[in-house]
């Protein structure tokens, strides 16, 4: 592939990168052509794009697991964003790659999730089932290319084609054999479920090959935020006391870690074992993954971005030693803290006020703001649910809960 002709700073790029690293020089470029930056490269300019959106901003009052209110200490989606970024950034360091890549894919990758986390997810998908459902992957998506509105020559932000292709693409192929394959042994023998809508009309415009794997870049974010999640979780729940050091501690890896802390710290106060504990798990998930995808990328010898994209498996990943540890610990945070009574209520109360919420909107569409009752006026019923998903989807749990109080609390606000 001969490099398109750039005019940004050659000591923008960062280097030396590995032969399988993607280039900014090289990239397949943007759906709207913009002129170079001079100082910052195609991807170090989508990691600021993204930073500087209205949606990453609302990540700071999306949940994870505990609704905005129930502590300051808990994960959000921004704080969520940014540990992803921050082990993505780690690993594509440790393996050479392109760090602003990999950073900005683990910064955008949840910019499609609703209010209240899944469970939000769960009944927009629900609301829409006639409307071509709802998927925060796509979603995702939709933000970036449509919904932002923040430029004056085209709707979305205009990012890379690596970047979208890595947001979209980072779990792996969505279509063709390799994504039937991996469904099956996820699904029990089920197929790849169909492509969302949203999707499937961005790549007809730009294709993002979707049979594919991404790059190793937005391999790395996918793993970084398996690592990131899995950890803050356990942390999160330990603080909220949804479960005990003494429980956690029959947990293999976790386990180990709380034992070497209290061998190391006789007597040192349960926040400080926690993050201790925490710490070193996450040191051994990241070294872990550094060294399976060395052995891996070894294996295959790629001498370019390409080679990794038309590969069959994974190149990113944890041994299968350390991904029976990851599964185990999964499974006790979904036994211990996912399905704790105190987080079903929270998910109990966060159900009506979306479904709510959406049906309001959609059967007396006079109560939305103007700007998003014009973007379906005078359409089908397809098109307005689509923009009362998108309304809801882009809310907070703050904003959320404020304007159920308001539309179906006491009238005191009026």
């Amino acid at each position: 592939m001969t490099p398109p002709k750039t005019s940004v700073d050659p000591k923008c790029f960062p280097g030396p990168l590995a032969p399988y690293a993607c280039r900014a020089e090289e990239s397949v470029g943007r759906l709207y052509p913009e002129p170079d930056s001079r100082h910052r490269t195609a991807f170090h300019r989508d990691r600021d794009r993204v930073i500087h959106s209205v949606g990453f901003r609302r990540l700071k009052h999306k949940t994870q697991v505990f609704v905005y209110h129930e502590g300051d200490h808990f994960r959000t989606r921004l704080t969520h964003s940014l540990e992803v970024a921050q082990v993505a950034r780690s690993l594509a360091r440790m393996l050479q790659l392109d760090e602003d890549l990999a950073e900005v894919v683990a910064l955008a990758h949840d910019l499609g999730h609703p209010p209240f986390g899944h469970t939000g997810e769960d009944v927009l998908q629900d609301c829409m089932e006639k409307y071509a459902g709802f998927d925060h992957n796509a979603q995702t998506l939709r933000v970036l290319t449509k919904l932002e509105r923040r430029h004056a020559g085209f709707d979305g932000l205009n990012l890379t084609w690596e970047t979208l292709e890595g947001v979209v693409k980072h779990n792996g192929p969505l279509e063709g054999p390799i994504a039937d394959r991996i469904a099956k042994e996820r699904n029990k023998g089920k197929k790849a479920p169909p492509l969302p809508a949203a999707i499937v009309e961005y790549s007809k415009r730009h294709d993002l090959k979707l049979s594919t794997y991404p790059s190793v870049e937005a391999q790395v974010a996918a793993l970084a935020d398996d690592i990131a999640y899995n950890n803050h979780d356990a942390d999160d729940g330990l603080r909220a006391g949804l479960f005990t050091v003494a429980e956690a501690a029959e947990v293999p890896l976790f386990g180990d870690w709380i034992e070497r802390s209290q061998a190391d710290y006789p007597g040192v106060a349960k926040e400080r074992l926690i993050a201790e504990a925490v710490s070193g798990m996450i040191g051994d998930m990241v070294q872990d993954v550094y060294e399976e995808t060395t052995k891996r990328l070894s294996a295959l010898a790629p001498d370019h971005a390409d080679d990794i994209r038309n590969h069959d498996e994974a190149v990113v990943a944890f041994s299968p030693d350390m991904a029976i540890k990851v599964q185990n610990l999964r499974e006790f945070l979904w036994e211990r803290m996912y399905r704790h009574y105190k987080v079903n209520r929270a998910r109990s109360h966060a159900r009506r006020i979306v479904r709510d919420l959406f049906e309001l909107f959609f059967t007396d569409p006079g109560t939305l703001p103007p700007e998003w009752r014009n973007r379906f006026e005078g359409g089908s019923d397809a098109k307005r649910a689509r923009a009362v998903c998108d309304y809801i989807a882009g809310m907070t749990d703050r904003y959320a809960i404020t304007e159920h109080e308001k539309l179906f609390g006491s009238a005191s606000w009026l």
